[in-house]
C-alpha cells in the first residue's frame, strides 16, 4: 500500500506503554498512527491531520473523553470514532454511542479485536459516504438552472458533470422549449471556463447576410451601414465558450467557413485581411435531427462530425414525470413574486390537468402558461377554471374533452374545421356528377393542415415538423385563407 493509500488514524492515549502496543497492533494493517497524550492534543491532531479514524481513551488527564466526542460533533470531521474504556457497562456504551461514537472497546484487548473493530468502523463509514454521494447523485430536483428530479434528467445531470470539465465539443439535442441554452450554460458554468465569457448566437433568428458578421465580426466599409469595426462572437468568447443555437439553420457557405475556424481556431472579420486566433470551447444545439439534415444535404457530414463529440438529449417535458408539477410551483412562486401577487399553491385538479396535458410547448408553454395564470388571475391558491386554453379541457376530472365546434351552416360548403372528421363525401355518378365527385387538392391540403394544428394542440411549428413544411408556409396559407373566409360570413374562422 502506497504512503497516500494508507489509512490515517489518530490515537488519543495518555498511557506511553498502552500507546505502544496499540501502534503496534495497528502496524501489521500498515495504518498510519498519529499519537496524542492528551485531549487537547488529540483535538489539534485531528484538525491537523483530517483522520480516518480516531481511537479514544475516555480516562484523560485534562478532560473527558464524552467532551472530546461532543466537541468533534461540532467539527466538519469525518472519522471514525471509537472509544477505549475499562468500563463493561452498557451505560457507557451506550452514551458514547449516542454522543457521536461508532463504535467501542473494552480494556484490555488483543490485536485481533482492536483490528476487526476499526476495518468495521472504516467499511461502514465507507459505506456510508458512497450511499450519500449516489443519493445525491440520483435524487436532486434541480441543477444549474434545470429544475427536475426525473430519471431523465438525472441522467442529463451526469452527462454535464462530466462533459463540463473537458475542451470537447457538445451536440445538445431536444425539441423547442425543453432548456438547451440552460444546458449550455450549465456545461460552461461547470467547467475551468466559467470565469470567461459565454457566448450565445441562435443561427435561425439571424439573417443569412448578417450572420458571418455575427460570428467573425467586421471591419469598417465591410458593407453598407459597417460605420465602424466591429467583434463578432468569435473574439467575444475568447478564452470561454461560444454557443451556436439551432446549428442546423446556419447558411451552407457560412458553415464552411465555421468548420475551417474549428479545425484551425483562426478567422478573418468580414471585409479583413488579418488572420485572428482564439481559443474557444463551441457548444451547438438544434431542435432538428441533424443526421436527417445531412443526409437531405441541408447540414455538412465533416462539419456534423467535428461537432458531434459528446451528444446530450434533452428528453420533452411528457417523459419526465412529475417534473412537470415541480417546475409549475416553482414557476408559481417566482412568477407571483415578480408581479406582486399572493399565488402560492396549485389545487389539487390544477395539478391534474397540468400532469395529464402532453406539454408539445414543454417547459417554454408552461412558463407562458403559468404566467398567464397569474398575470389574469387574483387569489392564493390556482384553480382549475383559471387554466387558459388548451389546458382548461382538462380542468375538472383529467380527461381531455373535445374542444366545441361550431358547425358549417347548411348549404355553405365550409371546410371541416380543425380536429372535426370530415363528413363522408355523397355517392355521385363521376361521369354525370365531376365536379361533386372530386376534392380538390388545395381542399385536401387544407383539411390536413388544420387537422395536423389541433392534434399538437395549437403548436404551428411543431405541426409544420410533422407535416414536412416550413411554419412560415403554414402561416401563410392561414392568412391567405383567413381573406378568403371573411368575404364569407357562414364560415367559421379559424386562424
Amino acid at each position: 500500500m502506497t504512503e497516500d493509500a494508507r489509512r490515517t488514524v489518530v490515537l488519543i492515549e495518555d498511557d506511553p506503554t498502552m500507546a505502544r502496543v496499540y501502534k503496534t497492533y495497528m502496524a501489521r494493517e500498515n495504518y498510519r498512527v498519529v499519537h496524542a497524550e492528551d485531549g487537547r492534543k488529540g483535538l489539534d491532531a485531528v484538525e491537523r491531520h483530517g483522520p480516518d479514524a480516531i481511537l479514544l481513551d475516555l480516562k484523560l488527564p485534562d478532560m473527558d473523553g464524552m467532551e472530546i466526542l461532543e466537541r468533534l460533533q461540532g467539527r466538519p470531521s469525518s472519522a471514525a470514532v471509537v472509544v477505549i474504556t475499562a468500563n463493561g457497562s452498557v451505560n457507557t456504551a451506550v452514551a458514547a454511542m449516542r454522543a457521536g461514537a461508532k463504535d467501542f472497546i473494552v480494556k484490555p484487548f488483543g490485536a485481533d479485536r482492536l483490528l476487526y473493530t476499526l476495518k468495521n468502523v472504516l467499511e461502514r463509514q465507507q459505506l456510508a459516504a458512497t450511499v450519500q454521494s449516489y443519493e445525491h447523485e440520483v435524487n436532486r430536483d434541480n441543477y444549474g438552472k434545470f429544475i427536475g428530479k426525473s430519471p431523465a434528467m438525472q441522467a442529463v445531470y451526469k452527462m454535464i458533470e462530466r462533459a463540463a470539465p473537458s475542451k470537447a465539443t457538445v451536440f445538445v439535442t431536444g425539441e423547442s422549449g425543453t432548456g438547451k441554452e440552460i444546458c449550455a450554460e450549465a456545461i460552461h458554468r461547470q467547467s475551468p471556463r466559467a470565469d470567461k465569457p459565454f457566448v450565445a448566437i441562435n443561427c435561425g433568428a439571424i439573417p443569412k447576410d448578417l450572420m458571418e458578421s455575427e460570428v467573425f465580426g467586421h471591419v469598417k466599409g465591410a458593407f453598407t451601414g459597417a460605420v465602424r469595426d466591429r467583434d463578432g462572437a468569435a473574439t467575444l468568447a475568447d478564452g470561454g465558450t461560444l454557443f451556436l443555437d439551432e446549428i442546423c439553420e446556419m447558411d451552407a457557405e457560412l458553415q464552411t467557413k465555421l468548420l475551417r475556424f474549428i479545425q484551425t481556431s483562426t478567422f478573418q472579420k468580414v471585409g479583413g485581411s488579418t488572420t485572428e486566433r482564439v481559443d474557444v470551447r463551441f457548444l451547438c444545439a438544434t431542435n432538428r435531427d441533424p443526421l436527417r439534415e445531412v443526409d437531405a444535404g441541408t447540414f455538412r457530414e465533416d462539419l456534423y462530425y467535428r461537432l458531434h463529440v459528446i451528444p446530450i438529449h434533452l428528453p420533452p417535458l411528457r417523459k419526465r414525470d412529475d417534473d412537470v408539477l415541480l417546475i409549475a410551483r416553482r414557476l408559481l412562486v417566482d412568477y407571483a413574486k415578480e408581479e406582486g401577487k399572493a399565488f402560492a399553491r396549485l389545487a389539487e385538479t390544477t395539478e391534474r390537468a397540468i400532469r395529464t396535458y402532453s406539454w408539445p410547448g414543454n417547459v417554454r408553454q408552461l412558463q407562458n402558461v403559468i404566467r398567464n395564470i397569474v398575470v389574469l388571475n387574483e387569489g392564493d391558491v390556482v384553480l382549475s377554471d383559471m387554466l387558459p386554453a388548451p389546458l382548461d379541457r382538462f380542468a375538472v376530472d383529467g380527461v381531455e374533452r373535445p374542444a366545441v365546434v361550431p358547425a358549417a351552416e347548411p348549404g355553405s360548403g365550409a371546410a371541416s374545421t380543425a380536429g372535426a372528421a370530415a363528413p363522408p363525401e355523397p355517392a355521385h355518378d363521376a361521369e354525370s356528377e365531376p365536379e361533386a365527385a372530386i376534392v380538390s387538392l388545395a381542399k385536401l391540403e387544407r383539411n390536413a393542415i388544420e387537422r395536423a394544428i389541433d392534434i399538437c394542440d395549437g403548436n404551428i411549428p411543431r405541426a409544420a415538423h410533422y407535416l414536412g413544411v416550413s411554419g412560415a408556409t403554414i402561416y401563410r396559407k392561414r392568412s391567405l385563407w383567413k381573406a378568403e373566409d371573411s368575404a364569407d360570413e357562414g364560415r367559421p374562422i379559424n386562424v
